[in-house]
């Protein structure tokens, strides 16, 4: 094994792009929100018979914002990226992805016996797969403070993300900070 790359700076460009894709994954969620067809019902019975879109829109959209503002808060205390750290959260982000296909599952299965436990199961491992890769995310960046910015509490590395105030503000110092550095 040789010695470690040089580390990029370059975290906006990951914020972005998963800023990206979660606004993406949240705006497949209200397509399967559906105008249901009346089929000689009234048109407050057939809305109150989508209930299960409106549920799984609603858990999955605010579990979705959920990840975002704790990914946010996590990248205030990330001051450099490896292309190993870029992989781990294009991972995450393809987690995040998927979500909007197994809250259509849930919806539509949900009131079918026979296929309700099916359903929930597969949401439920997409969403053991989002915890799963925040925290490896979490992880590989606290791992010895190695892509963390100065400042930040090296007990945090064992646990959720926290940081001193100083690594909480982005000041133009810290953001200055950025510049290539090596690990």
């Amino acid at each position: 094994m040789g010695a470690e790359p040089a580390v990029s700076s370059d975290t906006a460009r990951l914020e972005t792009f998963a800023d990206g894709v979660m606004a993406i994954a949240i705006t497949l969620l209200i397509l399967e929100v559906r105008v249901p067809h009346l089929e000689g019902r009234s048109l407050r019975t057939a809305l109150a018979g989508e209930w299960p879109s409106y549920a799984g829109y609603v858990v999955s959209f605010l579990t979705i914002g959920i990840i975002w503002v704790n990914h946010h808060q996590m990248f205030k205390m990330i001051g450099r990226v490896t292309h190993g750290f870029l992989m781990l959260n294009v991972i995450f982000l393809m987690a995040i992805a998927f979500l909007p296909f197994p809250t259509a599952l849930v919806a539509d299965f949900i009131r079918v016996p026979d296929s309700r436990t099916a359903a929930t199961v597969v949401y439920g491992l997409n969403m053991i797969a989002i915890a799963v890769m925040f925290n490896v995310v979490w992880r590989s960046a606290s791992r010895g403070g190695r892509l963390l910015v100065s400042g930040v509490d090296q007990s945090a590395s064992t646990g959720s993300p926290r940081a001193t105030s100083a690594a909480r503000s982005p000041t133009p110092s810290r953001r200055s900070s950025r510049s290539s550095v090596r690990s």
